[in-house]
């Protein structure tokens, strides 16, 4: 018998490497709306993080503790008015396991994000909010009966920081911007790899009352 020619090797041999698996093309919103040099200096971990492709159907989830959350007598003031566009701010007494899990909304161009953070003695306060990749800074989120913000994300000390830069009514196909008077202040978010865990904090800060509202939670990806 002679030599055997390399195209009788086994089927499943042969293609092996039509049926690999493939990493989906990454989302690249989040790069657009920063710019590529201000995302170039963040850690390769963000980046991944916030480029992340979510299928449909799928969900993003992170596990984590929440390490501190104060209000000022202020922003327990605030806290309990927006209680009636959804509880967007974090109770004080939140404490201990949160969860937050982001899903991508496609006809929307959007993500829907909703935390979970555990109160002794009480049930969860859950918080929903929703990002859209639009409007004059690229990005804005909404976080109920049509209340919203438009952010401007930057690079600082390699960590990813979401701003405020105006707020607003949205009814229908109507936008009001909300003057600095109704404004609640300044909403801060910042993302910091620590890399096992990453830090969130939220810190809001009205010019006049000073800090209104501040929380610090560390996560980490379920996989």
């Amino acid at each position: 018998m002679g030599p055997v020619a390399a195209f009788d090797a086994p089927a499943e041999a042969k293609f092996a490497f039509d049926f690999r698996e493939q990493d989906p093309a990454p989302d690249l919103r989040f790069k657009a709306v920063v710019g590529d040099a201000a995302w170039a200096e963040l850690p390769v971990a963000v980046q991944k993080r916030f480029s992340k492709c979510i299928a449909l159907g799928s969900a993003v989830l992170y596990r984590g503790r929440v390490a501190e959350t104060t209000l000022s007598r202020a922003g327990r003031v605030l806290a309990v008015f927006a209680r009636l566009i959804g509880s967007p701010l974090p109770d004080e007494r939140t404490s201990g396991p949160a969860v937050v899990s982001v899903i991508d909304d496609h006809h929307a161009n959007g993500q829907h994000w909703t935390r979970t953070y555990a109160r002794p003695g009480r049930f969860p306060q859950v918080v929903h909010s929703m990002k859209r990749f639009q409007g004059p800074t690229g990005l804005e989120e909404y976080v109920g009966a049509g209340v919203g913000m438009a952010l401007r994300v930057t690079v600082e000390d390699r960590a990813l920081v979401f701003r405020s830069a105006h707020y607003f009514l949205s009814v229908g196909r109507y936008r009001v911007l909300l003057p600095d008077l109704l404004s609640p202040g300044t909403m801060e978010i910042v993302h910091r790899d620590l890399g096992s865990e990453f830090a969130f904090e939220l810190t809001l800060t009205h010019r006049l009352f000073g800090r209104l509202v501040h929380q610090l939670a560390y996560f980490k990806e379920c996989v």
